[in-house]
């Protein structure tokens, strides 16, 4: 499978490559994973992000990271979760500190949820929230996605937004 590269007006979005590892693990050790089920040692961190490259092999989708066209920099990461910790196909996000705020979250999420409703043809994605993460699902529902307290949940207490294609 070849991992795709997604350009939007302001971003890059790219293939995982090693030197991504510090800046991801460094996050996920911090109190801003809380969200994500963290904080999480080095090697639990490791293994999520090999899990984000796997994916496109295993379902031909998985996790691109999001750069700054004008500097160059990593803010983050969007991917397409799947396997047998997520129900149904999720589009999730996360941004290194220091970067929220400006609108990168949506404007990645927007174009990796467009290319996988044209090119995988998805009927559906879902986002999977802690119910306290409200910075994120405001994400969510910039990108059009709409709450739905009857899909599967991914951890029980999950609040899950719903993105279906436009066109």
């Amino acid at each position: 499978m070849i991992i795709p590269t997604l350009e939007t007006p302001r971003l890059i979005l790219r293939a995982p490559r090693m030197d991504d590892f510090p800046a991801y693990a460094t996050l996920m050790a911090s109190p801003r994973s809380i969200y994500m089920g963290g904080p999480f040692d080095h090697r639990v961190a490791w293994g999520l992000f090999c899990h984000d490259v796997a994916l496109w092999s295993l379902y031909g989708h998985g996790a691109l990271m999001i750069d700054v066209k004008e500097t160059g920099i990593c803010v983050g990461q969007v991917g397409i979760n799947h396997g047998p910790l997520f129900p149904e196909k999720e589009l999730g996000w996360l941004l290194y500190d220091g970067f929220e705020g400006h609108g990168y979250a949506t404007e990645a999420a927007e174009a990796l949820r467009d290319w996988a409703f044209s090119t995988l043809n998805l009927p559906t994605l879902v986002s999977y929230f802690d119910p306290d993460n409200h910075r994120s699902m405001a994400v969510s529902a910039r990108l059009g996605g709409t709450r739905d307290d009857n899909a599967p949940l991914q951890d029980e207490g999950d609040v899950v937004y719903r993105y279906r294609p436009t066109k």
